[in-house]
C-alpha cells in the first residue's frame, strides 16, 4: 500500500487498513471541543473534533462517542450536554478533558459555570447547550443528536486539531490587491 504525496494512489478494500483510514482523517483540519454533562451522578467531559452542526430548523448539532467513553452515559442519565469550543488559549484544557482523569476530577480547576444544567468552561470560543434527542450507533461510536436550546460567542481564535496534533490558528496573510 503507498503512502505518498502522489493524490492519485490505488483503492483500499473496505475496512482493510484502519491506521490509514486514521491517518486519510486526520488530515482534515477540524475545530476542538469538550463535551460536558451532568446528571445525578455527577460531571464531567471529554475532548471531542467529531461533531457539526446538523439542521438549522430546528437547530441541531451531533457529537460522536467512543462507545466506551466515560461521559456518554452521563449524557445519556442527564438528557443533556454542552458543546464548549475550544480557543486557541486552552489546548491545556483539551489535554485534560482527553485525559483517563475520573469525570468528576475533569472539572476541578476549571474554571467553569452551571447553565441550565451544565458546566460552560469560561473562556470558550463559543458554547450550545443542548437536549439529548437521539443516540444512535455507529460502528465503535454512538451518534448523539442534540437540540440546541441555548447559545453564545465568545472571543478569541480557534485550537484546531490536525495530523493528529494541536495546532493554534495561522491567519494566512493578506492577498496584494491588484
Amino acid at each position: 500500500m503507498q503512502r505518498g504525496a502522489d493524490p492519485i494512489q490505488p483503492g483500499v478494500e473496505r475496512g482493510a487498513d484502519p491506521e490509514l483510514f486514521r491517518e486519510v482523517f486526520g488530515r482534515f483540519a477540524t475545530g476542538v471541543a469538550v463535551v460536558t454533562s451532568a446528571g445525578p451522578a455527577g460531571a464531567g467531559g471529554m475532548t471531542a473534533n467529531a461533531l457539526c452542526s446538523l439542521s438549522l430548523d430546528p437547530l441541531l448539532v451531533l457529537v460522536c462517542f467512543e462507545n466506551g467513553a466515560r461521559t456518554l452515559p452521563i449524557v445519556r442519565e442527564a438528557g443533556r450536554f454542552a458543546l464548549n469550543l475550544l480557543s486557541s488559549s486552552q489546548k491545556h484544557l483539551a489535554g485534560v478533558f482527553a485525559s483517563k482523569l475520573p469525570e468528576a476530577e475533569k472539572l476541578e480547576g476549571v474554571e467553569h459555570r452551571i447553565e441550565r444544567g451544565v458546566p460552560i468552561i469560561a473562556g470558550s470560543l463559543a458554547w450550545t447547550i443542548c437536549e439529548l434527542r437521539e443516540l444512535i450507533a455507529g460502528g465503535d461510536h454512538t451518534i448523539a443528536i442534540g437540540e440546541v436550546v441555548a447559545l453564545a460567542l465568545g472571543s478569541g481564535d480557534p485550537l484546531l486539531w490536525y495530523s493528529g496534533r494541536y495546532h493554534g490558528w495561522a491567519a494566512s496573510p493578506p492577498r496584494p490587491a491588484g
